[in-house]
């Protein structure tokens, strides 16, 4: 029995807003036994907050059913063992990931870590101080590298974007965790509890979902509900050099191909 990554924004939802078929295809895959999980770059919410926004456009969620860029920065930080102490550059996903697994988070001082996510009050004192901690040594590791974020048909400026400041101020460059990375995607392979052949990673963008799950050994899906459209397809297979295992124009096209199959 496969089981499924799947990314949120453009595939589950634009925004606030529903993608059609997509609580349908959630529905499908509970009746047909399949095990997944929610996996999404977006640092700045809990997984509580990301099961009650999937609730609000219609898909009945459970926080434990997600696993954030957050969750996997501080599993990831937690196995390195390199220290307890932290200065953060994020929002409350990012902060409560680091405070339930055991970071003290500091504004003066030295750190281990430097931890950033996206942060939509970041300014010029906070990548200042990012860069002197890690030009002191602390560890610069960074949820995920998505430079624009989607946002009800909008493009804004994401978590990579706030990164790629502090990495050519500070000249180092971050662990990334998220999507493409395989370390959100190994913490997210571990969870499902099953062999990467047996795995599907459904998701709209080639560089992040799909780039990750081909990197993972995972069988990939592209749908074309959110960055990419029929009109867009070929020109991005193209451009990125990436080439997913099945296109589906919906979810609910996906559900028939692999039924079928």
């Amino acid at each position: 029995m496969p089981g499924f990554l799947l990314d949120l924004d453009g595939t589950l939802y634009h925004g606030d807003k529903p993608i059609p078929e997509a609580a349908s295809f959630i529905q499908w895959l509970r009746e047909q036994g399949h095990p997944y999980l929610y996996v999404t770059n977006n640092s700045s919410r809990t997984p509580e907050q990301v099961a009650a926004h999937l609730g609000q456009v219609g898909i009945d969620a459970k926080p434990e059913e997600v696993l954030t860029s957050s969750q996997a920065a501080a599993l990831y930080m937690k196995e390195q063992n390199k220290g307890s102490k932290i200065y953060l550059i994020g929002e409350i996903g990012l902060e409560r990931a680091m405070q339930e697994a055991g970071f003290e988070l500091v504004t003066e001082g030295p750190a281990d870590y430097v931890v950033q996510g996206i942060d939509r009050s970041f300014n010029y004192e906070k990548m200042a101080e990012a860069v002197s901690r890690i030009r002191s040594g602390a560890d610069f590791v960074m949820t995920n590298p998505d430079h624009l974020l989607p946002w009800n048909n909008e493009l804004r400026p994401g978590a990579g974007s706030i990164g790629a400041s502090i990495e050519k101020a500070s000249q180092t460059e971050p662990v990334v965790i998220g999507k493409p990375s395989p370390i959100i995607m190994n913490y997210a392979i571990r969870k499902l509890n099953l062999p990467p052949s047996q795995i599907w990673v459904v998701g709209d963008n080639l560089l992040t979902d799909i780039r990750g799950g081909i990197a993972a050994e995972c069988r990939t899906a592209l749908v074309l509900t959110g960055l990419i459209n029929r009109d867009t397809l070929q020109e991005q297979l193209t451009m990125t050099g990436v080439q997913p295992e099945l296109v589906c124009d919906t979810l609910s096209d996906l559900a028939n191909q692999l039924s079928k199959a």
